[in-house]
């Protein structure tokens, strides 16, 4: 039985929360992001330089990748078990199913990840050391910067859905996750300096957070610029995904 567009959402609605991993793992981001945080502030002092929004976001390289799980194994899940069959049975056209499963990843890592970047700052901020400088939500940046957050953080479950559809495997498609949010800005402080500057603000994970910070530092994008260069990378392995499940057999 072929699947109306409109059907395809809530089909893939219904596998991902219907999956105790899914809940498990946005559970795990969203106590990482705010864990960290908390702690972060917790830990604070004025001589770190950082502001209390960027203290309360410190988990956010965790909460990532978690998140970015979640995207992978709902990409991929189906590969593994061979439902994938039955899937695109039941929708021909085969694109409905990667769009529907990016809209779902990426609308529930945003809401989640904007949640707990809310509740990392309000909790970080109740035990932030006196001698470093609070600020309200009103304050300039806050909001976009807990607001990018999630935008980023919903993108990074995008991203993993493609990469699982992409690679077909979740074990493959989370080691490369993993080594562009974690190795591969690491291993660009290794060029020469005036190679690395040139390059670092624009690596997937620097330029995408670029839109969490309170204010741009030295040598990184502007917010929405780094936001949209992100968006970009995504966008291109969304590309690749679509390409692969469009003309490969599953």
């Amino acid at each position: 039985m072929k699947i109306a567009p409109g059907g395809v959402v809530a089909a893939e609605w219904t596998k991902f929360s219907s999956l105790r991993s899914t809940w498990i793992t946005i559970g795990t981001s969203v106590v990482l992001l705010i864990a960290f945080g908390v702690i972060a502030s917790a830990a604070s002092s004025a001589g770190d330089g950082m502001s209390a929004v960027d203290l309360a976001l410190s988990g956010s390289t965790l909460a990532a990748l978690a998140v970015g799980v979640l995207g992978v194994l709902l990409g991929a899940g189906e590969y593994t078990t061979g439902m994938i069959r039955a899937t695109l049975a039941a929708v021909p056209r085969r694109l409905p199913v990667l769009w529907s499963k990016s809209l779902v990843a990426g609308l529930a890592g945003l809401i989640a990840m904007t949640a707990g970047a809310f509740a990392a700052f309000a909790l970080g901020s109740v035990v932030l050391n006196d001698d470093v400088d609070g600020l309200s939500l009103g304050a300039d940046g806050v909001l976009r910067a807990l607001f990018g957050a999630g935008l980023y953080l919903g993108l990074i479950a995008v991203l993993g859905v493609a990469l699982g559809v992409l690679v077909r495997a979740s074990a493959g498609a989370i080691a490369i996750l993993a080594g562009l949010l974690l190795i591969v800005p690491g291993l660009a402080l290794l060029l020469p300096d005036s190679v690395a500057e040139a390059v670092i603000p624009y690596l997937p994970s620097n330029a995408g957070s670029a839109v969490m910070a309170l204010a741009p530092g030295d040598g990184t994008l502007a917010p929405w610029a780094g936001l949209a260069v992100f968006a970009g990378y995504v966008a291109i392995v969304l590309a690749a995904a679509a390409y692969r499940l469009k003309k490969t057999d599953a």
